[in-house]
């Protein structure tokens, strides 16, 4: 990935970056509510599948949301948020102000999928719908919250979301992968993984890979210094955003080492093998990192499983449709190349002298 097309003084130099310090604590504030999500080895794909998809509300999301509100009652903020999102992370929060007894307002745009609407109404959140697009619905939240002094809580580009899902992170350390692979819609996930991941002793030579659709790629043309777009319609509507976030980018700049663009047929074919070949149930997004992860070499590769808040026609109908390839026949290999599939511990430290991150990532 180039680094050189992207400064870090040209995005917003007096916004805080969030640190691995952050991470840490956005760990311990969250242990009480949230159990970590477990690990699968799909071995049909040849890959670990980190299942957030099993989180509370279906979603990693809830993890950034959670925290941020844990973070502005020890600030003593106590204002109703809100937040603009396509599904998951309304979900989150209306999850997370149920938990702690706050008050949450959500707008979510007109085509979100009935099933992530009726999730964030049943936590008793206030549902707004409007726009057709997130771009617009993050818009009239942002008008809402100046107007009702609501605290507005970005989907993705917040240091204390960003901390909340950079715990995915630190739930991986203990597999070890040498790569993994995230979906990118603003870059809230891939950033809060690559910082935890690259911040620690023992994992800092992983590569740490972005998985985009077609069409949908906001975060690679930011990277790159190309103006935004207008996304294509795509089954992964949780990546579908036209701007990457800004804060993401600072972030992904320094420690993302590579985007995976994936075509619609690719990611529609990895739903379906998701659900018959590995019996779990991922929405398109959920399934973007597993159907880039085809493209990535690795020994012990993780694809992140984001979310499983799948529309039941939408799946039905993908079930009916698509006739996905035969997987290949597995290659025999020797015993140490496969053996136990358990996590294991992290290597001695190597004696390699290893690039230091910048000083404001590791505050």
């Amino acid at each position: 990935m180039a680094r050189d097309s992207l400064t870090m003084a040209a995005i917003e130099p007096d916004v805080r970056v969030p640190g691995f310090a952050d991470v840490l604590v956005a760990q311990a504030r969250l242990r009480a509510h949230l159990a970590p999500t477990p690990l699968h080895h799909a071995e049909r794909f040849g890959c670990w599948l980190k299942l957030e998809n099993l989180q509370r509300t279906g979603s990693y999301k809830v993890r950034g949301a959670l925290n941020a509100l844990l973070a502005a009652r020890e600030r003593g903020d106590r204002r109703a948020t809100i937040a603009a999102s396509a599904g998951n992370h309304a979900q989150g929060l209306a999850w997370a102000a149920h938990r702690l007894g706050a008050r949450a307002i959500t707008v979510m745009p007109r085509c979100a999928p009935a099933t992530k609407v009726a999730g964030v109404a049943h936590w008793g959140a206030t549902v707004r719908l409007h726009g057709d697009g997130y771009d617009e619905t993050k818009a009239f939240a942002a008008a809402l919250a100046a107007q009702h002094d609501w605290r507005l809580l970005p989907a993705f580009d917040d240091a204390d979301v960003i901390a909340g899902q950079g715990t995915v992170g630190l739930e991986l350390a203990a597999l070890v992968p040498d790569v993994v692979i995230v979906p990118i819609g603003g870059g809230g996930l891939a950033a809060g993984i690559a910082l935890a991941l690259k911040s620690l002793r023992g994992t800092r030579r992983l590569r740490v890979v972005g998985a985009q659709v077609e069409g949908v790629d906001a975060m690679a043309r930011a990277l790159r210094g190309e103006e935004a777009r207008d996304p294509l319609p795509t089954l992964a509507d949780g990546v579908r955003v036209k701007e990457a976030g800004r804060l993401t980018r600072r972030v992904l700049a320094n420690l993302l080492d590579d985007i995976v663009i994936v075509r619609e047929a690719e990611l529609r074919e990895t739903l379906v093998r998701l659900a018959l070949e590995e019996h779990v149930i991922a929405e398109g997004a959920g399934a973007l990192a597993l159907a880039a992860g085809r493209r990535v070499a690795g020994r012990r590769k993780c694809a992140i499983v984001s979310g499983g808040n799948v529309d039941a026609g939408v799946l039905a109908r993908l079930l009916a449709e698509e006739r996905p390839r035969p997987p290949r026949r597995p290659r025999r290999r020797r015993h140490d190349e496969t053996g136990d599939h358990t996590p294991r511990a992290a290597p001695a430290p190597s004696r390699t002298p290893l690039r230091p991150l910048p000083e404001e990532l590791t505050a």
